[in-house]
């Protein structure tokens, strides 16, 4: 069992930077595979990045690539999701998920354990 709790939200202007943080419970946290999703008001949840049990290998959506960076540390338990330049499409409630494996890792349904949600507001 993993738990994930998602930090780091809050209002920014556009051009602005955050960094989310998602802290997992377990000792196994360095075997999974993890990644970020966010969902928009009135649209469908969608995948961001993700980043292999190692760190060793990344993926990112396209909208956020050269923009956002996926890391992680296994000694803390956590993942970081470094997001500059925001833009008010940026705008969502971002969650981190947990997998076992990295395959398929922008799948959503792949994923076994997710965060609560943390929001993140990009004004223009």
């Amino acid at each position: 069992q993993v738990q994930l709790v998602e930090s780091g939200g809050g209002l920014v202007q556009a051009g602005g930077s955050l960094r989310l943080s998602c802290a997992a419970s377990g000792r196994t946290f360095s075997s999974y595979a993890m990644g970020w999703f966010r969902q928009a008001p009135g649209k469908e949840r969608e995948f961001v990045a993700a980043i292999s049990w190692s760190g060793g290998s990344t993926y990112y959506a396209d909208s956020v690539k050269g923009r956002f960076t996926v890391s992680r540390d296994n000694a803390k338990n956590t993942v970081y999701l470094q997001m500059n330049s925001l833009k008010p499409e940026d705008t969502a409630v971002y969650y981190c998920a947990a997998k076992r494996y990295y395959s398929n890792s922008y799948s959503q349904s792949t994923y076994d354990y997710w965060g609560q949600g943390t929001q993140v507001t990009v004004s223009s």
